[in-house]
């Protein structure tokens, strides 16, 4: 997606550790127009898949998985990171490790909002290790529902995600996709 490429390279901070640094348009400050234009663009990638709920894990995934259940006219589900009086019990759990911020997480989904029948569009912001997605996926795979694609808005294609989703035979649809830094600049994939 060009404009979101031209964004990154205009906006985007190569930090220490192959940290892509984008809060001022997708992950602490939201362009809610991009994320407009993003979600269109899952949905147009998916709009055959027969989604019936988008999943993310909190919080940077919600915008843009927001913006996709909109185009797709389907609910939204986040993965809690944080448990609440109001999330206690009957849930699915799953552990998830986030590099940025070098913790492990017990995400949760309460169990009244997935059934076999759904089949799961999964969005997040980044693509890097792949542990978000990993988590949702085990998820998903406790629920007994399908996880019909996997959209993220960047992915690090030298990193494992990637891989990691192409071997579990679910479609994956980047919106960039860096393939490296080098000398703090952004050298995108080309597919």
């Amino acid at each position: 997606m060009k404009i979101l490429e031209d964004r990154i390279r205009q906006d985007g901070t190569v930090l220490p550790g192959n940290v892509l640094k984008v809060d001022n348009f997708l992950n602490h400050q939201i362009d809610p127009q991009l994320m407009d234009q993003m979600g269109a663009e899952f949905a147009r990638h998916f709009k055959d898949a027969g989604i019936t709920k988008v999943l993310t894990v909190e919080s940077s995934g919600i915008a843009p998985a927001v913006m996709a259940g909109l185009h797709l006219q389907v609910p939204v589900i986040f993965a809690r990171k944080h448990k609440s009086l109001t999330l206690q019990d009957n849930l699915y759990t799953a552990k998830v490790y986030s590099y940025t911020k070098q913790v492990n997480n017990d995400i949760s989904i309460d169990r009244r909002f997935l059934s076999p029948e759904d089949r799961v569009l999964i969005v997040d912001d980044f693509l890097a290790n792949g542990q978000a997605v990993q988590g949702l996926f085990d998820i998903a795979a406790t629920a007994g529902i399908t996880v019909a694609g996997v959209g993220v808005v960047i992915e690090k294609r030298f990193q494992k995600g990637h891989q990691m989703v192409v071997d579990a035979g679910v479609p994956l649809v980047a919106l960039a996709s860096i393939a490296s830094f080098a000398d703090g600049q952004v050298i995108f994939a080309q597919d």
